[in-house]
């Protein structure tokens, strides 16, 4: 679903384990990573779209995980132009995005890349909180950072977690 301004409704998935490190994906057949995420289908709410996605692209169960937290808003990036289908209607210029951190509540084993008739990766691992920051592709960057921001605060008070090492690219919009 695409809304007025020309952003794809979405959802993001950031899956943690006990030791705070997050599943991060690979994209099949590609070299690129990111969390899972998903479009929100029309008369869907976001954490249907969100339970719905994560079966599809990770094999995971709402009885697998703990909802932790959602981002207070939405969080939006604009394509770069190459990526714009111009012929496209209606026209998407990026994604309007709502982030979910869940914990993984059931074995390591549960997860499943292949519950779809088109699987999204072929491989994952953990990795630490702010690896995905730095490896996913530059035009998400700044959503990530301010998701990741934002949804470290209802992780383990007792236990904060450092900044970013570096700074994403400024140019997204809130």
């Amino acid at each position: 679903m695409i809304d007025r301004d020309g952003y794809r409704l979405n959802v993001g998935i950031v899956l943690c384990n006990d030791e705070r490190r997050l599943f991060w994906a690979r994209r099949v057949g590609m070299r690129s990573w990111q969390f899972p995420q998903g479009g929100i289908k029309r008369n869907e709410e976001p954490e249907e779209a969100m339970y719905r996605e994560l079966y599809e692209e990770v094999g995971l169960q709402s009885e697998d995980v703990e909802l932790i937290a959602r981002t207070s808003g939405w969080l939006h990036y604009d394509l770069p132009e190459r990526y714009i289908r111009k012929r496209s209607y209606p026209l998407c210029i990026g994604q309007k995005q709502l982030w979910f951190m869940l914990k993984l509540v059931s074995p390591e084993s549960s997860i499943r890349l292949d519950c779809s008739v088109k699987p999204e990766f072929d491989s994952w691992m953990w990795v630490d909180y702010w690896h995905p920051v730095e490896d996913v592709v530059y035009f998400k960057r700044d959503v990530y950072e301010r998701a990741l921001t934002e949804l470290k605060n209802h992780l383990d008070p007792a236990r904060p977690l450092s900044p970013p090492k570096t700074q994403a690219l400024a140019g997204s919009k809130s």
